[in-house]
């Protein structure tokens, strides 16, 4: 029996989720289970190869839906599940009961968690540290923007090595461990701390990155990485430096996409208005009604910048 899990890739609650569903599902549906992973990435144009379906059964975890009736599992929390209406008239069509979604969600392992315990009998409270922190990370629940940018705590190191090393293999090894470690024992490892180390150097040079480029005014800090060279950021960066905001625009690239961030303050003095899911769907690209992005293709960069001018217009307004 093989299972091929699809995931959201170098994301702390892709990567969660992806452990959950592997405990679960070797647990209460197939113990004997081969399962195979593959990360996915936002990225302009379709997001699916539907030859990736080539297992007994196929699940997506933390991700938009595909209709292929070669999917068998889908979980997902994002207000921006769907490609196409299609898409969504074709979950809503599902009658196999292993289809779920719930945007109202923090985290997508939460979510997992909890539907395997109410309707297959599944024991959680193994992984109830695992659970917590994704429901912590994903949903921004931080106590202050200090914590998500000094990287104290052992699990938000670990965050940081999911989501910027770029050793696929090293991600999927650490879903593996998720799946019979505790959070604590895989975070405090030797191989994740050594990785860690000049993933926490980068980070601090991106925060100058950042503190050098930002501009805030009207309720909106915005920055461009593109021509510092840097691929990603903390996100929670522009709140540290400029706690007065309400909304964050930022434009970076990478070699498979340029991509702009947009996020809103969990701590802003002045409260969101705007549903940042709207705002990206209208650039093809989507997420939460709190965070969301649009991916372009690598060479579309005075585009994406257009875009980032009109979305930090719409933000002050």
């Amino acid at each position: 029996m093989k299972l091929r899990l699809l995931y959201h890739g170098h994301c702390f609650d892709g990567v969660a989720s992806a452990a959950t569903f592997t405990r679960f599902y070797k647990e209460r549906i197939h113990p004997d289970a081969e399962v195979n992973y593959t990360g996915l990435l936002h990225r302009p144009g379709n997001l699916f190869d539907l030859a990736m379906f080539d297992s007994d059964e196929n699940a997506i975890v933390d991700f938009k839906y595909a209709a292929s009736e070669k999917l068998t599992w889908w979980f997902d929390h994002h207000e921006s599940a769907f490609l196409t209406p299609e898409d969504e008239a074709h979950f809503r069509a599902d009658k196999t009961g292993r289809k779920f979604l719930d945007p109202t969600r923090k985290s997508c392992t939460e979510f997992i968690a909890d539907v395997a315990h109410e309707k297959f009998g599944f024991n959680a409270e193994p992984i109830q540290s695992l659970v917590h922190w994704a429901h912590v990370i994903d949903g921004a629940l931080y106590e202050s923007p200090a914590q998500c940018v000094e990287l104290k705590e052992p699990a938000l190191q670990l965050m940081q090595v999911i989501e910027a090393d770029p050793d696929d293999t090293f991600i999927e090894r650490i879903i593996r461990e998720l799946t019979i470690q505790s959070l604590e024992e895989v975070a405090t490892s030797a191989e994740v701390q050594r990785r860690f180390e000049p993933i926490l150097k980068q980070h601090l040079e991106t925060l100058e990155a950042v503190r050098r480029n930002a501009k805030c005014s009207d309720g909106v800090v915005q920055f461009d990485l593109i021509d510092e060279g840097y691929e990603g950021f903390n996100k929670f960066i522009p709140y540290y430096l400029h706690p007065e905001t309400t909304y964050s625009v930022a434009l970076t690239r990478a070699p498979q996409r340029t991509k702009i961030s947009v996020g809103s303050n969990p701590w802003a003095p002045k409260p969101r208005t705007h549903n940042i899911a709207k705002i990206c769907e209208r650039y093809g690209g989507g997420g939460h009604a709190v965070v969301g992005a649009i991916s372009f293709k690598p060479e579309e960069v005075e585009e994406a910048r257009q875009a980032v001018r009109e979305i930090v217009a719409e933000l002050s307004v």
